[in-house]
C-alpha cells in the first residue's frame, strides 16, 4: 500500500511497480484531499483504498495536529472530512473496490457507523475499541448507517454533525442480532 498518494500518476506508477514485482494487490492510502476528490480515477488503478483519517483531517482542515493552538480543527466529524470519505466510499462501491478506514476515527463507535454509511467496507482500530464499536455497529442496519451519515453530512460543523447523528441514532429502534450456535 502506497502512503500519501496525491495523484493518479502516482497511483499508476505504484500499481505498475507492484505488478512488475508480481504483487497480487496494490492499494493506496487516501490521506490527501486531492486523492479523495479523484478517488474514482485513483481506484480505477488501485485494488483498494485505505483512508487515513488522521492525515485526511489534518490536510482538509489545514491544521497541523501537533500544534495545540489548532487542535479544535482536528475532528474527523467535520462535514468537509466526511464528504471526502463519502467520495472515496462512493468510488469504491461503483468500482467494486474495498475502502478501509485507518486512523483514530474508526474507534469512535458512532462515527464508525457513520463511516460505514459513507461506504467504508473495513475499519481499523486499537483492540481496546473493538467491543464497543462492534456492539454499536450491530445495533444498526446499513440503511440506518446511511441515514446517520446523511444527517452528519447536513451539519455545518463537527459538533453539529456528531449531535445530528447521535440524535437520529437515539430515535431509531434497537436491532438485535440473532446468534447461531
Amino acid at each position: 500500500m502506497a502512503p500519501m498518494v496525491a495523484t493518479v500518476e502516482e497511483t499508476k506508477y505504484f500499481t505498475g511497480l507492484a505488478r512488475e514485482y508480481e504483487l497480487r494487490t496494490a492499494g493506496v492510502m487516501v490521506e490527501i484531499p486531492a486523492s479523495a476528490l479523484l478517488a474514482d480515477r485513483v481506484l480505477a488503478h488501485a485494488d483498494f483504498a485505505s483512508i487515513g483519517t488522521n492525515d485526511l483531517t489534518q490536510y482538509t482542515m489545514a491544521a497541523d495536529r501537533m500544534l495545540g493552538s489548532v487542535a479544535g480543527f482536528q475532528d474527523p466529524w467535520h462535514p468537509a472530512v466526511l464528504r471526502l470519505v463519502r467520495e472515496v466510499g462512493d468510488a469504491g462501491a461503483r468500482l467494486g473496490k474495498p475502502v478501509g478506514i485507518c486512523g483514530e476515527a474508526a474507534a469512535d463507535p458512532l462515527l464508525a457507523v457513520v463511516l460505514v454509511g459513507l461506504g467504508a467496507t473495513s475499519l481499523s482500530m486499537a483492540p481496546s475499541a473493538l467491543a464497543d464499536v462492534r456492539h454499536t455497529l450491530s445495533q444498526h442496519t446499513l440503511s440506518e448507517a446511511r441515514g446517520l451519515a446523511e444527517a452528519a453530512l447536513a451539519a455545518d460543523d463537527a459538533p453539529s454533525a456528531r449531535t445530528a447523528a447521535a440524535t437520529l441514532a437515539a430515535a431509531l429502534p434497537l436491532h438485535k442480532k440473532e446468534t447461531t450456535s
